[in-house]
Parts: C-alpha cells; sequence; structure tokens
C-alpha cells in the first residue's frame, strides 16, 4: 500500500511540471527572481471581501485535475490568511475570486531532447530544463461587469547530468517542494499587485 501511495503521489508530482525527467541524475531549483511576498505587505482593505474562490492549475492552458487536487488547499489557504478576502459562505452579494496557474512551455525549449542527450551520454553532457509558471488572479466586485486582473510569472529549473546551478535560482530538495515553493511565491505575488491595483480598493 505504500508503494501504492508513493507512486501515485510521483505522478501527481509528475504532472505539476512540464519536465520530462529521462535520468536519475537530476537536481530541482525554484527560480529567485519571484520571491514569496509576506501578507503585511499587501494593501489590505478596510474589510476583508467576501468572496467565492475557484482554483485551477493548468498545463500550456489545458485544465489539470490532478495538479489542481493537489494544490487546491495549500492555495485556498493562502487566500484565507492573506487578509484581503473572507469566505462567502453564502453571502449574498459576494465577489467573484479565480486563480489560475498556468504550466507554460518556454520559447526554444525541447526538454525531451535535452534529456535525452543527457541519457546518452550517461550524464558526461548536462543540460538545464526550464518550466515556466503563469499566475492569473481575477477578481469581480459585486455588481461590476469588469474583474480586476493581475499576473505574475514564476519558474522552475531542472538540470541533469554534468551541469552547473543556474544562476539566480534556490536548489530544493525534491520536485514537490519545488512547486509548493514556487505556488506560494508567484500567488503571494500576485495577490500583492491585486491588493495595490485602484480598482480593488
Amino acid at each position: 500500500m505504500k508503494i501504492i501511495a508513493l507512486l501515485k503521489r510521483f505522478s501527481i508530482v509528475a504532472a505539476l511540471a512540464g519536465t520530462t525527467l529521462l535520468t536519475g541524475c537530476a537536481t530541482t531549483y525554484v527560480d529567485t527572481m519571484t520571491k514569496e511576498v509576506a501578507a503585511s505587505e499587501y494593501r489590505k482593505p478596510t474589510q476583508a471581501k467576501p468572496v467565492t474562490v475557484s482554483f485551477e492549475f493548468q498545463t500550456n492552458g489545458a485544465p489539470n485535475s490532478r495538479a489542481t487536487e493537489f494544490l487546491k488547499a495549500q492555495v485556498t489557504d493562502q487566500l484565507e490568511n492573506s487578509g484581503l478576502f473572507a469566505t462567502a459562505s453564502g453571502t449574498p452579494g459576494a465577489g467573484q475570486l479565480q486563480v489560475v496557474l498556468n504550466n507554460v512551455p518556454l520559447q526554444g525549449q525541447n526538454a525531451a531532447a535535452a534529456g535525452f542527450v543527457t541519457g546518452l551520454t550517461f550524464g558526461a553532457v548536462g543540460s538545464t530544463v526550464t518550466d515556466g509558471y503563469v499566475c492569473t488572479i481575477s477578481y469581480l466586485p459585486p455588481g461590476q461587469a469588469q474583474p480586476v486582473k493581475v499576473s505574475a510569472r514564476h519558474a522552475i529549473h531542472t538540470t541533469m547530468g554534468a551541469s552547473s546551478a543556474p544562476a539566480n535560482a534556490q536548489e530544493s530538495p525534491s520536485m514537490e517542494a519545488a512547486v509548493r515553493k514556487m505556488t506560494r511565491d508567484v500567488v503571494s505575488t500576485a495577490l500583492r499587485d491585486l491588493s495595490n491595483s485602484p480598482n480593488f480598493n
């Protein structure tokens, strides 16, 4: 049962990252250009806004249900602890909050080819593959037709074989840890930008 649970967990984590790891010698790094923003840095409204929340993880713009389920509780907790929103719980006239985290390919990169070359050379030739992520938060205030939208970007780097650590990146103990940190970072950055939007407060 433990083996089955571990395999299931690995498949979910693999679904979160587009990188195909074709070699066992891989190290994961979280890009440091986007950092976690503390909730204390948000521009808080006088009263937390009641909202109904929806979250979706996408891969190249297509819904990824396994990854959505894997990260949903984390993102929901982060929203609730932001001080910006309150769970609607049937409150009439509540706003709508939508969070979409999209795993997007980076132009000019072929993850499969990079892994294939590394495998053929038994790691003597290293390679680095980067997964891009775009977080879009959309808040529709009650009675309004146009939502307030903000976006933030992040990345996870994976090195294979004899490849040096990428610049501006922090090594992660696992792919799951990298994905969870990336999510915290990029969601917090988007929330900060949303709180500073003139149409939000």
